[in-house]
């Protein structure tokens, strides 16, 4: 069984909500990483040297912020590691925290919901590609959409956790 290390009064559903966070960002960063790779996920004209260092840093900004949801269940959400400059050893507020993810998980619904809308049919459908890498794009990006709910929910259990009176 999977033992997920977390602070003792988190609820277990949002431990996992948190850890889910960084794995429904991992497939679309593959695949980013496999289109400039060279691999067939999607036909292109070709790559340059500047597409390939936006995807790869696409990628790692998208997973570096998608792991910090994990902050929201482990002991270094609530105090900031030693390690840090100015802020190391202290108390993370708890608005500091909750301020941000929230906005964060407000923007990425509100991109998500206009992707799916008015995008995807467009990107899905492009005459360039075949069936199968067009299934392959649905199944790399879909998980995206559970990014911006997951992290809402984590974040309203923290706020929850570090605002109630015991």
């Amino acid at each position: 069984m999977l033992k997920i290390d977390a602070l003792p009064q988190v609820p277990r559903w949002a431990v996992l909500a948190a850890h889910a966070v960084p794995l429904v960002t991992l497939p679309s960063g593959l695949w980013r990483i496999a289109q400039v790779s060279g691999l067939p996920v999607a036909e292109q004209s070709g790559r340059n040297g500047r597409e390939v260092v936006l995807a790869v840093s696409l990628t790692v900004i998208s997973e570096g912020l998608a792991l910090l949801a994990l902050g929201l269940v482990r002991p270094w959400g609530e105090m900031a590691p030693r390690w840090l400059p100015l802020i190391g050893g202290r108390r993370v507020r708890t608005l500091a925290a909750v301020v941000p993810a929230l906005l964060g998980a407000a923007a990425l619904c509100t991109i998500g919901g206009w992707f799916a809308c008015s995008q995807a049919a467009g990107l899905i459908a492009r005459v360039t590609q075949t069936p199968a890498q067009q299934v392959l794009l649905v199944a790399c990006y879909s998980p995206l959409l559970a990014w911006g709910p997951l992290l809402a929910a984590t974040t309203v259990a923290y706020y929850r956790r570090r605002t109630t009176v015991l």
